[in-house]
Protein backbone atom coordinates (compact mmCIF):
# COMPACT_ATOMS: atom_id res chain seq x y z
CA UNK A 1 0.00 0.00 0.00
CA UNK A 2 1.59 3.48 -0.88
CA UNK A 3 2.14 5.45 2.05
CA UNK A 4 -0.27 8.70 1.85
CA UNK A 5 2.02 12.11 1.33
CA UNK A 6 -0.12 14.11 3.70
CA UNK A 7 1.51 11.60 6.17
CA UNK A 8 4.80 12.57 5.33
CA UNK A 9 4.73 15.79 5.19
CA UNK A 10 2.94 15.10 8.91
CA UNK A 11 6.15 13.58 9.94
CA UNK A 12 8.52 16.28 8.08
CA UNK A 13 6.47 19.12 9.99
CA UNK A 14 7.36 17.11 13.29
CA UNK A 15 10.95 16.53 12.71
CA UNK A 16 11.09 20.98 11.64
CA UNK A 17 9.68 21.94 15.21
CA UNK A 18 12.31 19.34 17.37
CA UNK A 19 14.88 20.76 15.31
CA UNK A 20 13.90 24.70 16.24
CA UNK A 21 13.38 23.63 19.56
CA UNK A 22 16.29 21.84 19.77
CA UNK A 23 18.05 25.01 18.60
CA UNK A 24 16.12 27.20 21.61
CA UNK A 25 16.99 25.15 24.59
CA UNK A 26 20.53 24.64 22.95
CA UNK A 27 20.68 28.76 23.47
CA UNK A 28 19.31 28.58 26.49
CA UNK A 29 21.49 26.13 27.87
CA UNK A 30 25.06 27.50 26.08
CA UNK A 31 24.43 30.78 26.97
CA UNK A 32 23.50 30.04 30.82
CA UNK A 33 27.01 28.20 31.23
CA UNK A 34 28.89 31.11 28.91
CA UNK A 35 27.28 33.60 30.58
CA UNK A 36 28.13 32.11 34.24
CA UNK A 37 31.40 31.76 33.34
CA UNK A 38 31.62 35.77 32.16
CA UNK A 39 30.11 36.67 35.37
CA UNK A 40 26.68 38.12 33.52
CA UNK A 41 24.27 39.11 36.25
CA UNK A 42 20.47 37.63 36.49
CA UNK A 43 18.39 40.33 34.85
CA UNK A 44 20.92 40.92 31.73
CA UNK A 45 20.90 36.87 31.32
CA UNK A 46 17.22 37.34 31.34
CA UNK A 47 17.03 40.14 28.58
CA UNK A 48 18.78 38.33 26.09
CA UNK A 49 16.88 35.39 26.98
CA UNK A 50 14.17 37.23 25.91
CA UNK A 51 15.98 39.03 22.90
CA UNK A 52 14.96 35.83 20.15
CA UNK A 53 11.27 36.82 20.56
CA UNK A 54 11.56 40.27 19.96
CA UNK A 55 12.09 39.21 16.67
CA UNK A 56 9.74 36.19 16.95
CA UNK A 57 6.90 38.18 17.53
CA UNK A 58 7.58 41.11 14.63
CA UNK A 59 7.26 37.97 12.21
CA UNK A 60 4.64 36.16 13.18
CA UNK A 61 1.49 37.96 11.21
CA UNK A 62 3.79 38.43 8.07
CA UNK A 63 4.75 35.04 8.66
CA UNK A 64 1.11 33.83 7.96
CA UNK A 65 0.56 36.52 5.16
CA UNK A 66 3.50 35.81 3.29
CA UNK A 67 2.11 31.21 3.82
CA UNK A 68 -0.92 32.66 2.48
CA UNK A 69 0.20 34.54 -0.48
CA UNK A 70 3.03 32.76 -1.29
CA UNK A 71 2.65 29.59 0.28
CA UNK A 72 3.47 27.97 3.34
CA UNK A 73 5.97 25.11 1.59
CA UNK A 74 8.51 27.75 0.52
CA UNK A 75 8.03 30.25 3.29
CA UNK A 76 8.97 27.17 5.56
CA UNK A 77 12.09 26.46 3.86
CA UNK A 78 13.19 30.11 3.58
CA UNK A 79 12.96 30.37 7.60
CA UNK A 80 15.01 26.83 7.98
CA UNK A 81 17.71 28.45 5.59
CA UNK A 82 17.62 31.80 7.66
CA UNK A 83 18.25 30.49 11.27
CA UNK A 84 20.16 27.91 10.42
CA UNK A 85 22.68 30.19 8.28
CA UNK A 86 22.47 32.73 11.28
CA UNK A 87 23.67 30.00 13.88
CA UNK A 88 26.48 28.43 11.88
CA UNK A 89 27.82 31.95 11.26
CA UNK A 90 27.83 33.93 14.47
CA UNK A 91 30.09 33.34 17.48
CA UNK A 92 28.54 32.65 21.24
CA UNK A 93 29.79 35.47 23.15
CA UNK A 94 28.09 36.88 26.31
CA UNK A 95 30.52 40.13 26.37
CA UNK A 96 29.73 40.79 22.70
CA UNK A 97 26.30 41.74 23.43
CA UNK A 98 25.67 43.79 20.35
CA UNK A 99 26.24 40.93 18.32
CA UNK A 100 24.56 38.49 20.30
CA UNK A 101 21.66 41.07 20.44
CA UNK A 102 21.10 40.70 16.88
CA UNK A 103 21.67 37.55 16.72
CA UNK A 104 19.13 36.38 18.37
CA UNK A 105 16.63 38.96 17.12
CA UNK A 106 17.63 37.31 13.42
CA UNK A 107 16.83 33.77 14.70
CA UNK A 108 13.62 34.80 16.42
CA UNK A 109 12.32 36.79 12.77
CA UNK A 110 13.31 33.48 10.59
CA UNK A 111 11.78 31.40 13.23
CA UNK A 112 9.28 33.36 13.67
CA UNK A 113 7.63 32.46 10.28
CA UNK A 114 7.54 28.54 11.45
CA UNK A 115 4.76 27.98 13.30
CA UNK A 116 2.15 29.71 10.66
CA UNK A 117 3.59 28.49 7.66
CA UNK A 118 3.08 24.70 9.14
CA UNK A 119 -0.44 25.73 9.91
CA UNK A 120 -0.64 26.58 6.51
CA UNK A 121 0.60 23.64 4.98
CA UNK A 122 -1.24 21.53 7.09
CA UNK A 123 -4.80 23.25 6.87
CA UNK A 124 -3.99 22.32 3.03
CA UNK A 125 -3.51 18.44 2.96
CA UNK A 126 -4.94 17.26 6.51
CA UNK A 127 -9.01 16.10 6.50
CA UNK A 128 -10.46 17.47 9.28
CA UNK A 129 -10.72 14.42 10.85
CA UNK A 130 -7.27 14.11 11.38
CA UNK A 131 -6.45 17.32 12.52
CA UNK A 132 -6.57 17.09 16.19
CA UNK A 133 -4.05 14.24 16.24
CA UNK A 134 -1.45 15.75 13.12
CA UNK A 135 -1.52 19.47 14.63
CA UNK A 136 0.00 17.32 17.92
CA UNK A 137 2.12 14.98 16.89
CA UNK A 138 3.83 18.05 14.86
CA UNK A 139 3.40 20.30 17.98
CA UNK A 140 4.86 17.34 20.49
CA UNK A 141 7.89 17.42 17.84
CA UNK A 142 8.72 20.88 19.95
CA UNK A 143 8.59 18.96 23.28
CA UNK A 144 10.85 15.98 21.88
CA UNK A 145 13.44 18.49 20.50
CA UNK A 146 13.07 20.18 24.07
CA UNK A 147 13.64 17.03 25.76
CA UNK A 148 16.91 15.58 23.66
CA UNK A 149 18.40 19.02 23.87
CA UNK A 150 17.91 18.63 27.79
CA UNK A 151 19.60 14.99 27.51
CA UNK A 152 22.51 15.56 25.56
CA UNK A 153 23.49 19.24 24.78
CA UNK A 154 25.35 19.93 28.58
CA UNK A 155 27.27 17.23 27.46
CA UNK A 156 28.39 18.49 24.17
CA UNK A 157 29.16 21.95 26.02
CA UNK A 158 30.64 20.33 28.91
CA UNK A 159 33.02 18.43 26.20
CA UNK A 160 33.01 20.85 23.05
CA UNK A 161 32.23 24.24 24.48
CA UNK A 162 28.99 26.52 24.36
CA UNK A 163 30.01 27.45 20.31
CA UNK A 164 29.61 23.44 19.25
CA UNK A 165 26.11 23.55 20.04
CA UNK A 166 25.24 26.30 17.62
CA UNK A 167 27.14 24.34 14.83
CA UNK A 168 25.40 21.22 15.92
CA UNK A 169 22.09 23.32 15.60
CA UNK A 170 23.27 24.73 11.90
CA UNK A 171 23.78 21.24 10.78
CA UNK A 172 20.09 20.06 12.04
CA UNK A 173 18.80 22.58 10.34
CA UNK A 174 20.30 22.26 7.07
CA UNK A 175 19.59 18.50 6.81
CA UNK A 176 16.29 19.18 7.48
CA UNK A 177 16.04 21.66 4.60
CA UNK A 178 17.03 19.15 2.17
CA UNK A 179 14.78 16.96 3.26
CA UNK A 180 11.68 19.52 2.71
CA UNK A 181 13.59 20.39 -0.48
CA UNK A 182 13.53 17.02 -1.79
CA UNK A 183 10.10 15.14 -0.30
CA UNK A 184 7.12 18.12 0.54
CA UNK A 185 4.95 19.35 -2.11
CA UNK A 186 1.68 21.22 -2.23
CA UNK A 187 -1.40 19.04 -2.63
CA UNK A 188 -2.41 18.24 -6.65
CA UNK A 189 -4.31 20.69 -8.05
CA UNK A 190 -7.60 19.25 -9.21
CA UNK A 191 -11.03 20.47 -8.05
CA UNK A 192 -12.59 18.62 -4.46
CA UNK A 193 -16.09 19.95 -3.93
CA UNK A 194 -15.97 17.94 -0.89
CA UNK A 195 -12.86 18.82 0.24
CA UNK A 196 -13.82 22.41 -0.28
CA UNK A 197 -16.90 22.07 1.63
CA UNK A 198 -14.74 20.65 4.45
CA UNK A 199 -11.63 23.25 4.41
CA UNK A 200 -8.92 21.94 3.11
CA UNK A 201 -6.82 20.17 0.01
CA UNK A 202 -6.65 22.55 -2.89
CA UNK A 203 -9.14 25.47 -1.61
CA UNK A 204 -6.49 26.24 0.71
CA UNK A 205 -3.75 26.95 -1.57
CA UNK A 206 -2.82 30.92 -2.29
CA UNK A 207 -5.28 32.31 -4.73
CA UNK A 208 -4.18 34.22 -7.74
CA UNK A 209 -6.52 37.26 -8.51
CA UNK A 210 -9.62 35.66 -8.51
CA UNK A 211 -10.73 31.93 -8.68
CA UNK A 212 -14.49 29.68 -9.18
CA UNK A 213 -14.56 26.83 -7.55
CA UNK A 214 -17.10 24.11 -8.43
CA UNK A 215 -19.02 23.17 -5.00
CA UNK A 216 -20.44 19.79 -4.46
CA UNK A 217 -24.42 20.91 -5.49
CA UNK A 218 -23.55 22.16 -8.50
CA UNK A 219 -23.08 25.47 -7.70
CA UNK A 220 -19.76 27.55 -7.50
CA UNK A 221 -18.28 30.50 -5.61
CA UNK A 222 -15.89 32.69 -6.29
CA UNK A 223 -12.00 32.82 -3.96
CA UNK A 224 -10.65 36.39 -3.33
CA UNK A 225 -7.21 37.43 -2.33
CA UNK A 226 -8.32 39.41 0.33
CA UNK A 227 -7.84 38.77 3.93
CA UNK A 228 -11.49 39.27 6.32
CA UNK A 229 -8.83 41.31 8.97
CA UNK A 230 -11.26 43.24 10.59
CA UNK A 231 -13.34 40.19 11.27
CA UNK A 232 -10.33 38.16 12.16
CA UNK A 233 -9.19 40.71 15.02
CA UNK A 234 -13.50 41.16 16.17
CA UNK A 235 -13.79 38.04 16.69
CA UNK A 236 -14.29 36.59 20.10
CA UNK A 237 -13.34 33.12 19.16
CA UNK A 238 -10.06 34.37 18.14
CA UNK A 239 -9.18 35.73 21.23
CA UNK A 240 -10.17 33.03 23.17
CA UNK A 241 -7.38 31.52 20.87
CA UNK A 242 -4.99 34.06 21.37
CA UNK A 243 -5.91 34.25 25.36
CA UNK A 244 -4.84 30.71 25.69
CA UNK A 245 -1.78 31.25 23.33
CA UNK A 246 -0.67 33.61 25.28
CA UNK A 247 -0.77 31.63 28.65
CA UNK A 248 0.58 28.48 27.09
CA UNK A 249 3.90 30.48 25.51
CA UNK A 250 4.61 32.12 29.19
CA UNK A 251 4.20 29.29 31.09
CA UNK A 252 6.85 27.00 28.38
CA UNK A 253 9.23 29.26 27.76
CA UNK A 254 9.76 30.52 31.38
CA UNK A 255 10.38 26.85 32.43
CA UNK A 256 12.29 26.47 29.00
CA UNK A 257 14.67 29.30 29.96
CA UNK A 258 14.92 29.31 33.67
CA UNK A 259 14.27 25.24 34.89
CA UNK A 260 17.99 24.66 34.20
CA UNK A 261 18.54 27.70 36.62
CA UNK A 262 16.16 26.77 39.29
CA UNK A 263 17.57 23.34 39.54
CA UNK A 264 21.35 24.99 39.69
CA UNK A 265 20.59 27.79 41.93
CA UNK A 266 17.30 26.92 43.53
CA UNK A 267 18.06 23.27 44.59
CA UNK A 268 21.89 23.65 43.95
CA UNK A 269 21.82 20.74 41.43
CA UNK A 270 24.45 20.13 38.27
CA UNK A 271 22.28 19.33 35.50
CA UNK A 272 25.23 17.08 34.52
CA UNK A 273 24.54 14.89 37.80
CA UNK A 274 20.63 14.75 37.38
CA UNK A 275 20.95 13.08 34.30
CA UNK A 276 17.90 12.01 31.98
CA UNK A 277 15.49 13.38 34.66
CA UNK A 278 15.94 16.78 33.27
CA UNK A 279 14.68 15.86 29.96
CA UNK A 280 11.33 14.23 31.89
CA UNK A 281 9.51 17.80 31.42
CA UNK A 282 9.46 17.55 27.76
CA UNK A 283 9.08 13.89 26.99
CA UNK A 284 5.77 14.45 29.07
CA UNK A 285 4.90 16.98 26.98
CA UNK A 286 5.49 14.74 23.77
CA UNK A 287 3.33 11.74 25.27
CA UNK A 288 0.77 13.79 26.46
CA UNK A 289 0.38 16.09 23.10
CA UNK A 290 -0.36 13.02 21.11
CA UNK A 291 -2.41 11.27 23.57
CA UNK A 292 -4.78 14.59 23.90
CA UNK A 293 -4.42 14.69 20.17
CA UNK A 294 -5.67 11.00 19.45
CA UNK A 295 -8.68 11.89 21.76
CA UNK A 296 -10.14 14.36 20.64
CA UNK A 297 -10.10 12.86 17.25
CA UNK A 298 -11.65 9.58 18.49
CA UNK A 299 -14.59 11.89 21.14
CA UNK A 300 -15.53 13.93 17.08
CA UNK A 301 -15.37 11.08 14.94
CA UNK A 302 -16.90 8.96 17.02
CA UNK A 303 -19.50 11.84 17.37
CA UNK A 304 -19.36 11.03 21.44
CA UNK A 305 -18.85 14.73 21.49
CA UNK A 306 -19.07 17.66 19.37
CA UNK A 307 -15.71 20.07 18.18
CA UNK A 308 -16.93 22.86 20.66
CA UNK A 309 -17.28 20.38 23.55
CA UNK A 310 -14.34 18.48 23.07
CA UNK A 311 -12.10 21.41 22.46
CA UNK A 312 -13.48 23.03 25.73
CA UNK A 313 -13.23 19.83 27.76
CA UNK A 314 -9.38 19.53 26.65
CA UNK A 315 -8.51 23.11 27.06
CA UNK A 316 -10.15 22.78 30.83
CA UNK A 317 -8.69 19.60 32.09
CA UNK A 318 -4.72 20.49 31.06
CA UNK A 319 -4.67 24.12 32.02
CA UNK A 320 -6.42 23.57 35.46
CA UNK A 321 -4.48 20.94 36.19
CA UNK A 322 -1.14 22.08 34.74
CA UNK A 323 -2.56 25.04 37.07
CA UNK A 324 -2.26 23.74 40.46
CA UNK A 325 1.59 21.61 39.61
CA UNK A 326 3.10 24.74 38.64
CA UNK A 327 2.04 26.00 41.99
CA UNK A 328 3.33 23.13 43.75
CA UNK A 329 6.81 23.34 41.76
CA UNK A 330 8.35 25.74 44.41
CA UNK A 331 6.69 23.56 47.58
CA UNK A 332 8.81 20.44 46.88
CA UNK A 333 12.39 21.01 47.16
CA UNK A 334 13.97 17.50 46.13
CA UNK A 335 15.06 16.99 42.21
CA UNK A 336 12.83 14.39 41.81
CA UNK A 337 9.38 16.55 42.98
CA UNK A 338 10.61 19.40 41.40
CA UNK A 339 10.80 17.64 38.18
CA UNK A 340 7.35 15.42 38.76
CA UNK A 341 5.44 19.01 39.23
CA UNK A 342 6.85 20.29 36.43
CA UNK A 343 6.37 16.84 34.27
CA UNK A 344 2.48 17.40 35.26
CA UNK A 345 2.87 21.08 34.37
CA UNK A 346 3.89 20.93 30.94
CA UNK A 347 2.21 17.60 30.19
CA UNK A 348 -0.97 18.75 30.76
CA UNK A 349 -0.34 21.77 29.19
CA UNK A 350 0.48 19.95 26.18
CA UNK A 351 -2.55 17.89 26.07
CA UNK A 352 -4.59 21.33 26.50
CA UNK A 353 -3.22 22.15 23.04
CA UNK A 354 -5.65 19.36 21.69
CA UNK A 355 -8.00 22.60 22.41
CA UNK A 356 -6.61 26.09 21.42
CA UNK A 357 -3.88 25.29 19.52
CA UNK A 358 -5.99 22.65 16.69
CA UNK A 359 -8.82 25.80 16.96
CA UNK A 360 -7.26 27.60 14.26
CA UNK A 361 -8.22 25.41 11.66
CA UNK A 362 -11.46 24.79 13.21
CA UNK A 363 -12.30 28.40 12.76
CA UNK A 364 -10.73 29.48 10.13
CA UNK A 365 -9.30 26.76 7.79
CA UNK A 366 -8.57 28.93 4.58
CA UNK A 367 -6.71 31.08 7.10
CA UNK A 368 -5.47 29.13 9.86
CA UNK A 369 -1.88 31.04 9.29
CA UNK A 370 -3.04 34.26 9.32
CA UNK A 371 -5.04 33.84 12.52
CA UNK A 372 -1.90 31.38 13.78
CA UNK A 373 0.49 34.51 13.51
CA UNK A 374 -1.98 36.97 15.51
CA UNK A 375 -2.38 33.99 18.65
CA UNK A 376 1.24 33.25 17.83
CA UNK A 377 2.60 37.01 18.62
CA UNK A 378 0.23 36.81 21.72
CA UNK A 379 2.44 33.72 22.40
CA UNK A 380 5.49 35.34 21.70
CA UNK A 381 4.81 38.31 23.66
CA UNK A 382 4.57 36.04 26.32
CA UNK A 383 7.83 34.83 26.14
CA UNK A 384 9.30 38.54 26.11
CA UNK A 385 7.91 39.50 29.12
CA UNK A 386 8.03 36.41 31.29
CA UNK A 387 11.70 35.56 30.72
CA UNK A 388 12.34 39.40 30.87
CA UNK A 389 10.13 39.77 34.10
CA UNK A 390 11.59 36.32 35.62
CA UNK A 391 14.80 37.65 35.29
CA UNK A 392 14.18 40.63 36.92
CA UNK A 393 11.78 38.88 39.52
CA UNK A 394 14.84 37.15 40.80
CA UNK A 395 17.35 39.57 40.89
CA UNK A 396 14.81 41.36 43.45
CA UNK A 397 14.75 38.60 45.42
CA UNK A 398 18.69 38.30 45.71
CA UNK A 399 18.30 41.18 48.15
CA UNK A 400 16.63 38.74 50.59
CA UNK A 401 18.52 35.59 49.33
CA UNK A 402 21.67 35.78 47.51
CA UNK A 403 21.96 32.03 46.28
CA UNK A 404 18.13 32.05 45.31
CA UNK A 405 18.51 28.56 47.31
CA UNK A 406 14.95 29.24 48.90
CA UNK A 407 11.51 28.14 47.85
CA UNK A 408 10.28 31.78 48.14
CA UNK A 409 12.56 33.58 45.97
CA UNK A 410 10.69 31.30 42.86
CA UNK A 411 7.04 31.25 44.70
CA UNK A 412 5.77 34.04 42.36
CA UNK A 413 7.69 32.93 39.46
CA UNK A 414 5.80 29.84 39.25
CA UNK A 415 2.39 31.46 40.97
CA UNK A 416 1.89 33.68 37.73
CA UNK A 417 1.59 31.34 35.50
CA UNK A 418 -0.52 28.88 37.08
CA UNK A 419 -3.29 31.83 37.73
CA UNK A 420 -3.26 32.71 34.54
CA UNK A 421 -3.78 29.29 33.52
CA UNK A 422 -6.96 29.25 35.64
CA UNK A 423 -8.08 32.95 33.90
CA UNK A 424 -7.32 31.16 30.23
CA UNK A 425 -9.27 28.31 31.13
CA UNK A 426 -12.46 30.46 32.10
CA UNK A 427 -11.93 32.34 28.46
CA UNK A 428 -11.75 29.56 26.51
CA UNK A 429 -15.10 27.84 28.05
CA UNK A 430 -17.01 31.14 27.87
CA UNK A 431 -15.92 32.58 24.22
CA UNK A 432 -14.45 29.22 21.96
CA UNK A 433 -16.38 27.06 19.67
CA UNK A 434 -15.39 24.45 17.16
CA UNK A 435 -17.46 25.70 14.57
CA UNK A 436 -16.05 27.29 11.08
CA UNK A 437 -16.73 31.27 11.50
CA UNK A 438 -14.73 32.14 8.36
CA UNK A 439 -15.59 31.21 4.52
Amino acid sequence: MKFPKRYLVVILTFISTSVCYIERVGFSIAYTVAADAAGVNQSSKGTILSTFYYGYACSQVPGGWAAQKIGGRKVLLLSFVLWSSTCALIPLDPNRVFVMVIARLLVGVAQGFIFPSIHTVLAQWVPPHERSRSVSLTTSGMYLGAAAGMLFLPSLVKYRGPQSVFLAEAALGAMWSLLWFKYASDPPRSEHPKATAAGFGESMLPIKGSQKLKLENGGSSVRTTKIPWKKILLSLPVWAIVVNNFTFHYALYVLMNWLPTYFELGLQLSLQEMGSSKMLPYLNMFIFSNIGGVVADHLVTKRILSVTRTRKLLNTIGFIVASIALMAIPIFRTSGGAVLCSSVALGFLALGRAGFAVNHMDIAPRYAGIVMGVSNTAGTLAGIIGVDLTGKLLEAARTVDSSLSSAESWRVVFFIPGLLCIFSSLVFLLFSTGERIFD
